[in-house]
């Protein structure tokens, strides 16, 4: 969890982003987050420029829910759109909900550091 400055400052506002998506539920509440960035040159996370980055949250108490799959479906049309190839989700090796729920939107890994397993998804329909 990130303060919602934090949210508006490195997803919301960033000069990289592509789009950003929530879930809310009845009562308004946000239920779930994605944010898709292009990966420019020199990016903190070490992905190939030009390539998508993915976040995801999901409130825990929500899951499996099919809300993951609704917000990745809507990101995969903006990564469509923009022409990506490829998109990068890098995830803590010790969070096994986030690399069940990337496995299940069809990522497969590609590198390892100690402590995060990244995947990648390739973007079918960009046209390129």
């Amino acid at each position: 969890p990130s303060s919602p400055a934090h949210v508006q400052k490195f997803y919301v506002e960033h000069l990289d982003r592509i789009q950003c998506v929530i879930a809310i539920n009845d009562q308004g509440e946000v239920i779930g987050f994605q944010s898709l960035k292009r990966a420019s040159d020199n990016n903190i996370y070490g992905v190939t420029p030009g390539w998508g980055i993915i976040g995801t949250y999901i409130k825990p108490n929500n899951a499996r829910r099919g809300i993951g799959s609704a917000l990745f479906e809507a990101s995969l049309q903006a990564a469509q759109r923009d022409g990506l190839d490829n998109i990068d989700a890098t995830i803590g090796k010790s969070n096994k909900s986030a690399l069940n729920y990337y496995n299940a939107m069809g990522f497969v890994s590609y590198r390892a550091t100690n402590d995060t397993i990244s995947k990648c998804h390739c973007v079918v329909g960009s046209g390129t």
